[in-house]
């Protein structure tokens, strides 16, 4: 399903009631005030979550490895069904590698009940960044990734430049919120607080 940022959102099942967040953030970011992850947790936590809101190791020089691992480490004791994973660029990266990875493992069940791909960036650019190029996930994403997918990403992200729908929406069979005029949906596209995404996580 295809989404403007501003229109209406299917419901998801009654009686299912989330309160379990993951936030993981990108490269280079050291989850700095007034970034909109920062606020999503601030709000999020508000609202009496559970939040969970890691710095990831070394994000001016990443290693895939450090970063699945610092992952797992925040998804013990965690439920699955009850788990809502708010991923940023760099972070989307690393949670489909994540994913899998886990179903090369003979995992087929989802690792979250959903997950908000926001701003994933592609294995060509990927490829093209020596610092990050280890991210790059070499094939199409799985579904395993959660039971509900949502891609947001804005209609020009220099990021994924041939296109989230291709490159993300239809490998995952995801939903797909286009944010117009996003960029790269940072605090320099002009993304503090982010109400889209506080919608697309808690509905």
């Amino acid at each position: 399903m295809v989404r403007t940022a501003g229109g209406s959102t299917p419901a998801e099942p009654e009686g299912r009631e989330l309160t379990e967040y993951l936030i993981l953030h990108g490269y280079e970011n050291r989850r700095p005030d007034g970034h909109w992850e920062r606020w999503l947790a601030a709000e999020l936590e508000g609202s009496g979550a559970s939040v969970r809101y890691p710095q990831l190791p070394d994000p001016d020089d990443p290693v895939l490895d450090d970063w699945i691992a610092a992952i797992e480490a925040q998804l013990v004791g965690t439920e699955p069904a009850s788990l809502t994973v708010v991923c940023h660029s760099l972070a989307c990266a690393a949670w489909l590698v994540f994913a899998a990875r886990r179903a090369a493992a003979g995992r087929t069940d989802a690792a979250a009940h959903r997950v908000l791909l926001v701003a994933p960036v592609s294995d060509p650019v990927l490829r093209g960044i020596p610092q990050i190029a280890g991210f790059a996930l070499g094939g199409d994403p799985v579904h395993a990734a959660a039971e509900h997918v949502i891609v947001v990403a804005g209609d020009t992200d220099p990021y994924c430049p041939e296109g989230a729908e291709p490159a993300f929406v239809e490998p995952l069979g995801a939903e797909h919120v286009i944010v117009q005029g996003g960029g790269h949906l940072t605090i320099e596209d002009g993304f503090g607080p982010f109400p889209l995404v506080l919608e697309l996580a808690t509905r």
